[in-house]
């Protein structure tokens, strides 16, 4: 690697086995991809895009399905220079209306059975290129791609170069787009595989999408930087990850997917038996997961912590040496990432146990928002800490508990709720699969809390009944005054529980 080159896609390169003709990726249909395959085909894209004298910093906005494809055109527009912008394949036409004329990117990339509606868009909005690349290998982007070399040397970056920009997923306002660098990038990647063990042996099952940073920063970077084979599934199904766990070491998911595994006869000790390493974010971990999976499997799932802006922050241990993973926690701040907690009116230094909001920085931070200056300076501190959003709490030891967001945050009757607090003390009632807890306007406490409750399969809750449970447990100003029961709770993409869907629906509750 070129020691002046801090371009992201060298210092995945440079992680590649020296035996190109091993096997990088297998799919589901049986293909397998070379890591010489990776190399020749991803320099091809980035020789079209080269081709395209597109302008410095130019932006590659992405609206596929997932497919290896789609992970080349990612490493190729790292190679050429470029600046990859992954858009939800669930997207609709005002989102990605939005999403391209905020970004103004150069080229859009799309499924075939998008092309019509997507490039009459994209033109319209000043776009120069639209190719269309679909999850069977075939697709405009391909067949131009082949008439270019496989040889490309990368574009030379700095690390305080634009890489990527992921847009957050917009639940209140704006969505807005996190500009990520090559440094940002490169050093979460190198820190997660010393923090997480990354064997040369170890083979990842990879089940998640590729647009958001779970998948394709820590699950695919964690991969291609420390040389392993990929197992590639595209979409999670729970017994295609079954069929795959003798051959694989790693697995990655969000705490959703646990759950629907855990819903299946043949995920045994044994099945797990080749397994290290199981790891879980982009959502909270329900403690009851964490202790099923460990009497079921015989592994501790590992939690960890991050952001769109900052990639990951903090992991339990994967070392025993280095301590116990302990369910819902998410562990210490990563090496180089530092992790503090503030108060309203200053970051007063606060006792094991008390709880702040979360303020971080390190080199995975990222440098602010896509165009929105005003914004950037309103998310950092004046010493340059960048405020998370999230509530937490260290305990003695140094171990970091996200108790909620600070917008869930609920103030009935001037006391302080935290919705995650509730939210414990409701999934651990008989017959209680999960729960949301919201503040939602009250006429005399300002904000009332308000539960919404998902039953375990077969049982039957009644919403008094719970409510009488939790009394005594907790101070009355944390009760929820109404209680509601669902079948299941919204979610956006990546299993996160939608807040602000539940707030507007339970929002005139109390209306005089």
């Amino acid at each position: 690697m070129n020691e002046r080159n801090q371009n992201l896609f060298a210092v995945l390169r440079a992680g590649f086995p020296d035996d190109l003709e091993r096997v990088a990726i297998e799919t589901e249909q049986g293909l397998a991809y070379r890591w010489r395959d990776l190399e020749r085909a991803s320099a091809m894209i980035a020789n079209l895009l080269a081709s395209l004298e597109l302008p410095p910093g130019a932006r590659i906005a992405v609206h596929t399905d997932k497919s290896v494809e789609a992970l080349l055109l990612y490493l190729a527009s790292l190679r050429a220079g470029c600046v990859y912008l992954p858009l939800n394949n669930a997207y609709q036409k005002a989102e990605l209306e939005y999403f391209i004329a905020d970004a103004e990117p150069s080229v859009v990339v799309c499924a075939s059975r998008s092309f019509s509606w997507l490039s009459k868009l994209a033109f319209q909005r000043g776009v120069g290129h639209v190719f269309t690349l679909d999850d069977d290998r075939s697709g405009s982007l391909l067949q131009r791609a082949a008439q270019h070399s496989d040889r490309h040397e990368a574009v030379e970056r700095r690390d305080a170069d634009l890489a990527a920009i992921l847009y957050t997923s917009g639940t209140t306002g704006r969505s807005k787009g996190a500009m990520l660098s090559h440094g940002n990038l490169s050093s979460n990647a190198l820190a997660l595989q010393r923090y997480w063990d990354w064997r040369p042996d170890d083979v990842l099952i990879h089940a998640l999408p590729i647009f958001h940073v779970h998948g394709l920063f820590v699950a695919s970077h964690g991969a291609l930087v420390n040389g392993s084979t990929m197992l590639w599934l595209d979409k999670f199904e729970p017994r295609a990850v079954l069929e795959r766990l003798p051959r694989a070491t790693v697995f990655m998911g969000v705490p959703t997917l646990y759950v629907r595994l855990l819903q299946e006869p043949a995920l045994t000790r044994e099945a797990c038996a080749h397994m290290r390493l199981f790891v879980s974010g982009s959502a909270p971990l329900m403690i009851e997961t964490f202790r099923d999976w460990q009497q079921r499997c015989g592994h501790a799932i590992l939690e960890r912590y991050g952001m769109s802006e900052t990639v990951m922050l903090t992991s339990n241990p994967c070392r025993p040496e280095d301590g116990e993973r302990l369910g819902g926690t998410v562990g210490r701040p990563l090496p180089g990432v530092q992790v503090r907690l503030a108060v309203q009116g200053g970051a007063a230094t606060l006792a094991a146990g008390e709880i702040g909001g979360v303020e971080v920085r390190g080199p995975n931070v990222f440098a602010g928002y896509w165009r929105m200056p005003e914004k950037t300076a309103e998310e950092f501190t004046a010493d340059g800490w960048f405020k998370t959003g999230d509530v937490g709490r260290f305990d003695a030891n140094g171990v970091l508990t996200i108790v909620g967001r600070s917008k869930d945050l609920i103030i009935s009757g001037g006391y302080n709720v935290y919705p995650a607090e509730v939210e414990g003390y409701l999934n651990e009632l008989v017959g209680v699969a999960e729960s949301a807890v919201v503040g939602v306007p009250h006429p005399d406490f300002g904000e009332a809390v308000v539960a919404v409750v998902v039953p375990k399969e077969g049982a039957t809750l009644d919403a008094a009944a719970l409510v009488a449970a939790l009394r005594g447990r907790i101070a009355g100003f944390k009760l929820p005054k109404r209680l509601f029961v669902v079948n299941e709770l919204p979610r956006n993409a990546m299993g996160k529980v939608q807040k602000s869907l539940l707030r507007e629906q339970h929002k005139a509750s109390f209306a005089a």
